[in-house]
Protein backbone atom coordinates (compact mmCIF):
# COMPACT_ATOMS: atom_id res chain seq x y z
CA UNK A 1 0.00 0.00 0.00
CA UNK A 2 1.16 3.30 -0.35
CA UNK A 3 2.36 5.57 2.26
CA UNK A 4 -0.19 8.29 1.66
CA UNK A 5 -3.85 8.14 1.98
CA UNK A 6 -6.14 8.19 -0.76
CA UNK A 7 -8.36 11.04 -0.66
CA UNK A 8 -10.34 9.76 -3.74
CA UNK A 9 -11.50 6.37 -2.44
CA UNK A 10 -15.13 6.40 -1.96
CA UNK A 11 -16.50 5.75 1.52
CA UNK A 12 -18.18 1.91 2.08
CA UNK A 13 -21.73 2.12 2.72
CA UNK A 14 -23.29 -0.43 5.10
CA UNK A 15 -26.63 -0.49 5.39
CA UNK A 16 -27.40 -1.89 9.15
CA UNK A 17 -29.42 -2.20 12.01
CA UNK A 18 -31.23 -5.12 11.25
CA UNK A 19 -29.76 -6.37 13.82
CA UNK A 20 -27.62 -3.67 15.85
CA UNK A 21 -25.54 -5.93 16.87
CA UNK A 22 -24.77 -7.89 13.83
CA UNK A 23 -24.26 -4.33 11.78
CA UNK A 24 -21.90 -3.84 14.68
CA UNK A 25 -19.98 -7.31 14.58
CA UNK A 26 -19.52 -6.37 10.60
CA UNK A 27 -17.90 -2.82 11.27
CA UNK A 28 -15.58 -4.86 13.55
CA UNK A 29 -14.72 -7.46 11.39
CA UNK A 30 -14.11 -5.22 8.42
CA UNK A 31 -11.40 -3.24 10.63
CA UNK A 32 -9.74 -6.84 11.91
CA UNK A 33 -9.72 -8.48 8.42
CA UNK A 34 -8.31 -5.09 6.82
CA UNK A 35 -4.55 -6.05 5.90
CA UNK A 36 -3.42 -2.62 8.06
CA UNK A 37 -0.58 -1.23 9.91
CA UNK A 38 -1.71 2.22 10.26
CA UNK A 39 -5.13 3.85 10.83
CA UNK A 40 -4.86 5.32 7.17
CA UNK A 41 -5.04 1.55 5.72
CA UNK A 42 -8.60 1.23 6.90
CA UNK A 43 -11.24 1.21 4.71
CA UNK A 44 -13.38 4.45 5.07
CA UNK A 45 -16.73 3.35 5.92
CA UNK A 46 -20.36 4.76 6.91
CA UNK A 47 -22.80 2.95 8.97
CA UNK A 48 -26.25 3.64 8.62
CA UNK A 49 -27.79 1.60 11.47
CA UNK A 50 -31.72 1.92 11.55
CA UNK A 51 -33.18 -0.68 13.56
CA UNK A 52 -36.42 0.59 13.16
CA UNK A 53 -36.61 -1.02 9.80
CA UNK A 54 -39.57 -3.45 9.84
CA UNK A 55 -39.31 -6.96 10.66
CA UNK A 56 -37.96 -8.43 6.88
CA UNK A 57 -39.80 -11.99 8.01
CA UNK A 58 -42.32 -10.69 9.03
CA UNK A 59 -43.58 -8.51 5.61
CA UNK A 60 -42.27 -11.99 3.57
CA UNK A 61 -44.19 -14.65 5.56
CA UNK A 62 -47.46 -12.93 7.21
CA UNK A 63 -48.24 -9.64 5.72
CA UNK A 64 -46.41 -6.92 8.07
CA UNK A 65 -44.96 -3.76 6.79
CA UNK A 66 -43.07 -3.57 3.67
CA UNK A 67 -39.46 -2.81 4.62
CA UNK A 68 -38.50 -1.58 1.33
CA UNK A 69 -38.95 2.32 1.94
CA UNK A 70 -36.93 1.92 4.93
CA UNK A 71 -34.18 0.50 2.91
CA UNK A 72 -34.51 3.38 0.43
CA UNK A 73 -34.50 5.90 2.91
CA UNK A 74 -31.02 4.33 4.35
CA UNK A 75 -29.57 4.19 0.88
CA UNK A 76 -30.55 7.83 0.16
CA UNK A 77 -28.39 8.39 2.74
CA UNK A 78 -25.64 6.59 2.22
CA UNK A 79 -25.53 7.80 -1.00
CA UNK A 80 -25.36 11.12 0.15
CA UNK A 81 -22.92 10.81 2.22
CA UNK A 82 -20.91 9.61 -0.96
CA UNK A 83 -20.43 5.77 -0.50
CA UNK A 84 -19.49 4.11 -3.26
CA UNK A 85 -21.09 1.19 -3.05
CA UNK A 86 -23.09 -0.44 -0.32
CA UNK A 87 -22.94 -3.90 2.23
CA UNK A 88 -26.12 -4.93 3.88
CA UNK A 89 -25.34 -6.92 6.85
CA UNK A 90 -28.66 -8.64 6.74
CA UNK A 91 -29.54 -12.13 4.98
CA UNK A 92 -32.80 -11.80 4.58
CA UNK A 93 -32.59 -7.59 3.98
CA UNK A 94 -31.71 -9.20 0.60
CA UNK A 95 -34.69 -10.36 -0.17
CA UNK A 96 -35.55 -6.35 -1.66
CA UNK A 97 -32.13 -6.49 -3.41
CA UNK A 98 -33.97 -5.98 -7.19
CA UNK A 99 -35.67 -3.11 -5.61
CA UNK A 100 -32.83 -1.92 -3.92
CA UNK A 101 -30.93 -2.28 -6.72
CA UNK A 102 -33.31 -0.15 -9.04
CA UNK A 103 -33.14 2.79 -7.46
CA UNK A 104 -29.77 3.46 -7.13
CA UNK A 105 -26.33 4.16 -9.04
CA UNK A 106 -24.11 2.60 -5.81
CA UNK A 107 -23.25 -1.70 -6.50
CA UNK A 108 -24.62 -3.50 -3.71
CA UNK A 109 -22.26 -6.57 -2.42
CA UNK A 110 -24.99 -9.19 -2.47
CA UNK A 111 -23.91 -11.73 0.11
CA UNK A 112 -24.83 -14.99 -1.36
CA UNK A 113 -22.48 -14.25 -4.13
CA UNK A 114 -19.86 -13.11 -0.74
CA UNK A 115 -20.73 -16.35 0.78
CA UNK A 116 -20.24 -18.63 -1.77
CA UNK A 117 -16.90 -17.23 -2.82
CA UNK A 118 -16.29 -17.80 1.00
CA UNK A 119 -17.39 -21.57 0.54
CA UNK A 120 -14.53 -21.86 -2.58
CA UNK A 121 -12.00 -20.63 -0.65
CA UNK A 122 -12.74 -23.33 1.77
CA UNK A 123 -12.27 -25.82 -0.77
CA UNK A 124 -15.91 -26.27 -1.02
CA UNK A 125 -16.93 -25.85 -4.49
CA UNK A 126 -19.67 -28.14 -5.18
CA UNK A 127 -21.79 -30.49 -3.68
CA UNK A 128 -24.45 -31.15 -0.38
CA UNK A 129 -24.24 -27.88 1.95
CA UNK A 130 -26.63 -26.85 4.79
CA UNK A 131 -28.23 -23.56 4.89
CA UNK A 132 -29.60 -21.54 8.44
CA UNK A 133 -31.29 -18.71 7.82
CA UNK A 134 -34.55 -17.19 9.11
CA UNK A 135 -38.18 -17.98 8.10
CA UNK A 136 -37.98 -16.01 5.59
CA UNK A 137 -34.66 -15.95 4.47
CA UNK A 138 -35.09 -19.98 3.38
CA UNK A 139 -38.61 -19.41 2.53
CA UNK A 140 -37.84 -16.56 -0.01
CA UNK A 141 -34.71 -19.03 -1.17
CA UNK A 142 -32.42 -16.80 -1.50
CA UNK A 143 -29.45 -19.15 -1.13
CA UNK A 144 -31.23 -22.03 -2.51
CA UNK A 145 -31.46 -20.31 -5.89
CA UNK A 146 -28.38 -18.74 -5.94
CA UNK A 147 -26.02 -21.52 -5.15
CA UNK A 148 -27.94 -24.07 -6.84
CA UNK A 149 -26.80 -22.35 -9.79
CA UNK A 150 -23.44 -22.60 -8.72
CA UNK A 151 -23.38 -26.41 -8.54
CA UNK A 152 -24.37 -26.72 -4.78
CA UNK A 153 -27.04 -29.26 -3.43
CA UNK A 154 -28.88 -27.01 -0.57
CA UNK A 155 -30.22 -28.70 2.85
CA UNK A 156 -32.35 -26.49 5.19
CA UNK A 157 -33.61 -27.45 8.72
CA UNK A 158 -36.87 -28.92 8.96
CA UNK A 159 -39.95 -26.60 9.69
CA UNK A 160 -39.86 -28.37 13.57
CA UNK A 161 -36.06 -27.79 13.68
CA UNK A 162 -36.39 -24.53 12.77
CA UNK A 163 -39.40 -23.35 15.64
CA UNK A 164 -37.45 -25.57 18.01
CA UNK A 165 -33.58 -24.67 17.16
CA UNK A 166 -33.03 -21.75 14.66
CA UNK A 167 -35.71 -18.90 14.81
CA UNK A 168 -35.13 -19.03 18.92
CA UNK A 169 -31.14 -18.89 18.47
CA UNK A 170 -31.93 -16.00 16.19
CA UNK A 171 -34.32 -14.57 18.90
CA UNK A 172 -31.71 -14.97 21.65
CA UNK A 173 -29.39 -13.06 19.71
CA UNK A 174 -31.29 -10.22 19.26
CA UNK A 175 -31.94 -10.05 22.85
CA UNK A 176 -28.65 -9.89 23.71
CA UNK A 177 -28.23 -13.35 25.11
CA UNK A 178 -25.45 -14.39 22.61
CA UNK A 179 -24.04 -17.23 25.25
CA UNK A 180 -27.39 -18.94 25.40
CA UNK A 181 -27.90 -19.13 21.43
CA UNK A 182 -24.74 -21.04 20.60
CA UNK A 183 -26.91 -24.36 22.32
CA UNK A 184 -29.98 -24.48 19.64
CA UNK A 185 -27.95 -23.04 16.37
CA UNK A 186 -25.03 -25.79 17.16
CA UNK A 187 -27.53 -28.51 17.13
CA UNK A 188 -29.41 -27.38 14.15
CA UNK A 189 -25.77 -27.33 12.39
CA UNK A 190 -25.21 -30.70 13.41
CA UNK A 191 -27.98 -31.96 12.41
CA UNK A 192 -27.60 -30.86 8.77
CA UNK A 193 -24.11 -32.47 8.89
CA UNK A 194 -25.73 -35.81 10.46
CA UNK A 195 -27.58 -35.38 6.32
CA UNK A 196 -24.69 -35.21 4.67
CA UNK A 197 -24.04 -31.30 4.75
CA UNK A 198 -20.26 -30.85 3.39
CA UNK A 199 -20.40 -27.00 5.28
CA UNK A 200 -23.01 -25.04 6.88
CA UNK A 201 -23.41 -21.21 5.87
CA UNK A 202 -24.62 -19.53 8.47
CA UNK A 203 -27.37 -17.17 6.33
CA UNK A 204 -28.26 -14.91 9.64
CA UNK A 205 -25.69 -12.84 10.49
CA UNK A 206 -27.29 -13.31 14.02
CA UNK A 207 -26.17 -16.96 13.71
CA UNK A 208 -22.74 -16.50 13.53
CA UNK A 209 -22.93 -14.58 16.65
CA UNK A 210 -24.65 -17.54 18.53
CA UNK A 211 -22.29 -19.76 16.84
CA UNK A 212 -18.96 -18.28 17.85
CA UNK A 213 -20.73 -17.47 21.47
CA UNK A 214 -19.51 -21.25 22.17
CA UNK A 215 -16.83 -24.33 21.17
CA UNK A 216 -18.23 -24.25 17.17
CA UNK A 217 -15.03 -25.73 15.98
CA UNK A 218 -16.39 -29.43 17.88
CA UNK A 219 -19.37 -29.00 15.16
CA UNK A 220 -16.96 -30.30 13.29
CA UNK A 221 -17.26 -28.83 9.46
CA UNK A 222 -16.37 -25.65 7.87
CA UNK A 223 -18.63 -23.26 8.57
CA UNK A 224 -19.39 -19.96 6.57
CA UNK A 225 -19.81 -16.63 8.68
CA UNK A 226 -21.80 -14.29 5.95
CA UNK A 227 -20.57 -11.22 8.31
CA UNK A 228 -16.78 -12.09 7.76
CA UNK A 229 -17.49 -13.19 3.93
CA UNK A 230 -19.48 -9.85 3.30
CA UNK A 231 -16.11 -7.95 5.03
CA UNK A 232 -14.11 -9.76 3.01
CA UNK A 233 -16.47 -8.66 -0.40
CA UNK A 234 -16.30 -5.11 0.69
CA UNK A 235 -12.58 -5.26 0.98
CA UNK A 236 -12.21 -7.06 -2.75
CA UNK A 237 -14.20 -4.05 -4.48
CA UNK A 238 -11.35 -1.65 -2.33
CA UNK A 239 -8.46 -3.23 -3.57
CA UNK A 240 -8.28 -4.40 -1.06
Amino acid sequence: MSDTPNPDLPFLGVLGGMGPLASAQFMLRLTLLTPATRDQDHLPAVLWSDPRVPDRTAARLSGGEDPLPWLLRGIGGLEAAGCGAIAIPCNTAHGWYDGMAAVTRLPILHIVDAAAEELARLGVSRGRIGVMGTAGTLAMRLYQERLESRGYDCIVPEPAEMEALVSPGIALVKSNRVADAYAPLAEAARILKARGAAAVVLGCTEIPLGILAGPHAEIGLPLVDTIDALALSALRWAGR
